[in-house]
């Protein structure tokens, strides 16, 4: 055995002996049997525990190190094996060249991951009737995130090789810009896309009111947003208007307030002034979704006395809500005649003195 380690410490070849190869061997094999033992047993137990976790992004981080491509691990072995030997640059430097490509593509990789993730996440939030809108923002928004991470990976593997970056960095800068500025409406309507996506102030089938046009928002599109109007025609709207604009989402709505004024005629007697809070409260807690809130005798008026009446409606859908007032008026209006209560209308009194 001696005979033989002395043998291999005396022969040399390429400026290293053949103890230091086999030294370099080892280190090899060592290395890629930890990485590996890594991969397929710990990665694998701790898969096992993050299935026992209610949150899912440990089951990101965990596919992300399963997913190491094998030749990632050659690299890797190699290059901490070949620094135990004197070996030409020219090889130092291409290992180093490749370890630097893969470690960039691996964490690339991770980052993509980590994206599929998110997007995954916000995609569980969208309704059901927005799913076809959210896959095809999700596709555009991965699409540029990728093109994002690509470019400046391959910065990071220009600048890792020594080559100097600044002077391309700075052409893309003012490419950048000039696109920029010629595509200065589209990109503003892009990003007020993601802007509505992402913040979600409406979504595909609300009640939307824009200014003074208002309508059922039908599809929300990378540049503009489709509402249908009450009367049947299609709005089309920028998106850059929507999120600049004030923007009132009837959908969202808990409640609707209603506030009414009665004008009774002045020949009305107290007695009866006096029941019509009681009598209002009767007829608003008789209706559904309808909930009583104040009746008070609050005005003399020109030609009546002004009774305020306040009452809430547990329903935000405008149809529905529009039902239960109609009800509430028709319970008022049925009440009062059997109370022989008379509504006031517009009328004047003209008096003429005989001379």
């Amino acid at each position: 055995m001696e005979n033989y380690i002395a043998f291999l410490k005396n022969y040399t070849y390429a400026g290293n002996t053949l103890w230091d190869y086999w030294w370099a061997l080892v280190i090899f094999f060592a290395v890629l049997v930890v990485l590996k033992f890594i991969q397929l047993v710990v990665i694998v137990r701790l898969k096992k525990l993050a299935k026992k976790t209610i949150t899912e992004i440990d089951d990101t981080v965990i596919a992300i190190f399963g997913s190491i491509k094998p030749w990632f691990y050659l690299l890797v072995s190699v290059f901490v094996a070949i620094k135990y030997l004197s070996l030409p640059d020219l090889v130092g430097k291409v290992v180093y060249v490749l370890l630097v490509v893969a470690v960039v593509y691996e964490v690339v990789r991770a980052f993509e991951k980590v994206l599929d993730y998110w997007l995954y996440r916000q995609m569980q939030k969208s309704e059901a009737g927005n799913a076809e809108q959210s896959k095809s923002m999700m596709r555009i928004l991965k699409l540029i995130a990728q093109a994002i991470l690509w470019l400046i990976a391959l910065l990071m593997i220009m600048s890792n090789l020594g080559i100097n970056i600044t002077s391309l960095v700075a052409s893309l800068g003012i490419g950048g810009i000039a696109v920029a500025l010629a595509l200065q409406n589209v990109l503003s309507d892009l990003f007020s896309s993601f802007s509505i996506f992402m913040d979600k102030p409406f979504e595909a089938g609300d009640y939307i009111q824009v200014g003074t046009d208002s309508g059922t928002v039908e599809r929300i599109g990378m540049k503009t947003t489709r509402v249908r109007t009450l009367l049947g025609e299609e709005l089309v709207i920028s998106n850059k208007e929507l999120t600049s604009a004030r923007v009132q989402n009837f959908k969202r709505m808990e409640k609707r307030r209603e506030a009414i004024t009665l004008g009774l005629t002045y020949e009305t007697p107290k007695e009866k002034l006096e029941k019509i809070p009681e009598l209002i409260k009767k007829v608003v807690d008789e209706v559904e979704l309808a909930t009583y809130d104040r009746c008070h005798f609050s005005t003399y008026g020109d030609f009546s006395l002004n009774f305020d009446i306040v009452y809430y409606i547990d329903e935000p859908d405008y149809g529905l809500y529009m039902s239960v007032k109609q009800k509430v008026n028709l319970g008022i209006f049925d009440e009062f005649a059997k109370a022989g209560i008379e509504f006031a209308y517009p009328t004047q009194l003209v008096y003429t003195k005989k001379g």
